[in-house]
């Protein structure tokens, strides 16, 4: 075995288990503070960490498929936020769960479809065509909900996804993280066993080489933003879950933290490059620094450069992998 094939497999398995090391690391930096040991390894907090990780991770899933293909979706928070709208607004008229879930997501689905045809059909940035959806969205949120929360009564059927019983123990978890479990899994099969998810790497590798080897490119951009669509959409029917009310309001900024779980992930943002289980990884790393933080009484603030910081360092040793990869 040559020494460039050793080096080559050794970079594909960092690459791989990256995600993973950098779970294992940030969760044992806790370890070293005696008060807050005994509370942050329990089986209480994990299922804190695992449901606050539900949203971000479902919606990371979505992500994946865009970044992978060379795009990005500024709009998220907004999908997310009017999704939930939608929801709220539908059971204040008593609709039952499966016309409120199918309603969530449509409605990802369908904003997905027209900022999918805007970037492909037009050729514009989807920096651009995302970040102007991202006002329309929120805006028709709060037009929705009358610029304030959408309360109902009932709703058991939704309000249960996020649910902890037995908050004082890790079993059983909420159904959401199960959903997010089979929704990972479903991803992972279609990215990697399946001829669409071929044509996602193809097209975030390389555009032009994938339209030239008769790959219908606008055709798979549409479908793409499309379905990562419906995930933002389920991400809204999570958020709904567990806020029990529709608030135009929230999210803000959600699409950022999905995007850094892709980046944390292993993703590129040249495209081409990503993993399911580095995307929802990356979603969990995050959680487990917030939650690690937070019961350090850590302000906000310093959150936020820990999370920022570690962004950085993703994109950084991405750029680094890709140099590598050029000589």
């Amino acid at each position: 075995m040559s020494k460039t094939t050793v080096g080559l497999d050794l970079r594909k398995a960092l690459s791989t288990l990256g995600p993973l090391l950098g779970l294992v690391f940030v969760s044992g930096l806790f370890a070293f503070s005696d008060e807050l040991r005994p509370v942050f390894y329990t089986g209480a907090n994990w299922k804190n960490i695992l449901t606050q990780t539900v949203i971000v991770g479902i919606g990371a899933l979505g992500m994946t498929l865009i970044i992978i293909s060379g795009g990005i979706d500024l709009s998220v928070g907004s999908v997310v936020a009017l999704s939930s709208v939608v929801g709220a607004r539908l059971l204040a008229q008593q609709q039952g769960a499966f016309e409120v879930v199918l309603a969530c997501l449509g409605v990802g689905a369908l904003v997905g479809l027209l900022n999918g045809a805007v970037i492909a059909g037009f050729g514009m940035l989807p920096f651009v065509v995302t970040l102007g959806m991202m006002g329309i969205a929120r805006g028709v949120a709060k037009w929705l909900a009358d610029n304030q929360t959408v309360n109902f009564e009932g709703g058991a059927g939704i309000t249960a996804l996020m649910e902890k019983t037995q908050p004082d123990q890790l079993w059983p978890l909420p159904p959401g993280v199960w959903i997010a479990l089979a929704l990972t899994a479903a991803v992972w099969a279609l990215l990697n066993r399946t001829v669409f998810g071929r044509h996602i790497f193809a097209i975030g590798s390389n555009e032009a080489t994938a339209r030239l080897c008769g790959i219908p490119v606008r055709t798979r951009k549409i479908l793409t933003y499309g379905l990562a669509g419906v995930f933002f959409g389920a991400a809204g029917l999570m958020q709904l879950s567990r806020l029990a009310q529709g608030d135009p309001s929230v999210a803000i900024g959600l699409e950022l933290d999905m995007i850094a779980a892709v980046v944390i992930g292993g993703a590129s943002l040249n495209g081409g490059v990503g993993s399911v289980a580095g995307s929802v990884t990356g979603a969990l790393i995050m959680a487990v620094l917030r939650s690690g933080s937070s019961q350090m009484n850590w302000p906000n603030y310093v959150q936020e450069i820990i999370i920022g910081v570690v962004i950085i360092l993703a994109v950084g040793l991405d750029r680094f992998r890709q140099g590598r990869s050029a000589h």
